[in-house]
């Protein structure tokens, strides 16, 4: 899948995300890829509250996990965020990595669409405000 853009979000699996067994709860790879997607997003300086700024909404829609490993407490990781639509919708894939090793354990993607807060209509197209933060990336890529 080709990336426009594409950040990287270093962490170690803290106790409280573990269950007893000290392998991490699969619902708190949500929580990994929302930090990396936050990063990515701050990257375009298009955040959350940039986002409310232009008067859209971007809700998840759409979530796929695949567990590929378990990671563990104090196991540090890698969270790989990589915009790969923009077009129609913001489609960001993820990986999750074993720092020292690289190995893959988990990977995935959200789906967020445009809403407009004015009137609450979902968009069909990507508003130009994003569009406008993300031209110089489509320039570098040779995209029309």
């Amino acid at each position: 899948m080709k990336s426009l853009l594409t950040t990287e979000v270093e962490m170690t699996i803290p106790f409280f995300d573990t269950d007893m067994m000290g392998i991490t709860w699969h619902g708190n790879y949500l929580r990994y890829f929302e930090v990396a997607r936050c990063q990515l997003l701050d990257e375009i300086d298009y955040g959350y509250r940039q986002m409310q700024d232009s008067g859209y909404a971007w809700p998840i829609v759409d979530v796929q996990v695949k567990y590929a490993q378990s990671s563990t407490f104090e196991q540090k990781i890698k969270v790989i965020a990589s915009l790969v639509e923009w077009e129609n919708r913001i489609k960001i894939a993820y990986e999750v990595r074993d720092l020292e090793s690289n190995r893959r354990l988990t990977k995935g993607y959200t789906i967020q669409a445009a809403v407009s807060m004015a009137d609450k209509e979902l968009c069909l197209i990507t508003p130009d405000c994003f569009r406008d933060k993300i031209a110089h990336l489509i320039d570098i890529h040779g995209e029309a």
